[in-house]
């Protein structure tokens, strides 16, 4: 079954509708803490010797924002989807999540715990997205199978 009769645009429930927005409101928040704790961590150790520790925390902190923009831009394609829009087709590269940007746990062992905190919470956030979508996707795989089985019990 697809939504409002187009070809391209797959059915939305309000639980799909509700999972998108809270889990927009989520990977904003944390994208916020995110910075401010990146930010002051940078400030803290721009005083500091430990050039490798300082080039770490770099580099984690941009796959830890890369990460979270991955998933920022999934949420506003699935938002932008159940709205409707035309131009946010299941196609576009916006629609998959990707593959994840893992952390390097050996390093990040020497952060703060509050930094290795928010890089846990947003691996695990892109592993809930891609859950999300991998069930969503098996799903709307799903209908045209149920639709032909439908058809089939209706004919006998």
């Amino acid at each position: 079954m697809t939504r409002g009769g187009s070809d391209h645009l797959p059915a939305t429930s309000p639980v799909q509708r509700a999972q998108v927005e809270n889990l927009y409101v989520e990977a904003m928040l944390l994208a916020d803490e995110a910075h401010s704790a990146f930010a002051a961590a940078r400030e803290f150790g721009a005083g500091r010797s430990d050039c490798l520790l300082q080039l770490s925390l770099a580099c984690e902190s941009l796959k830890t924002t890369t990460r979270l923009m991955h998933i920022i831009a999934w949420l506003l394609h699935r938002r932008a989807m159940i709205a409707g829009d035309a131009g946010a087709g299941p196609d576009d590269s916006a629609a998959r999540i990707g593959e994840p940007i893992p952390a390097d746990w050996t390093v990040c062992a020497a952060f703060d715990p509050n930094i290795g905190r928010i890089i846990a919470a947003s691996e695990r956030l892109f592993e809930r997205i891609a859950g999300l979508e991998a069930g969503w996707n098996a799903a709307e795989a799903a209908q045209p199978v149920q639709a032909m089985l439908q058809q089939l019990a209706a004919r006998l």
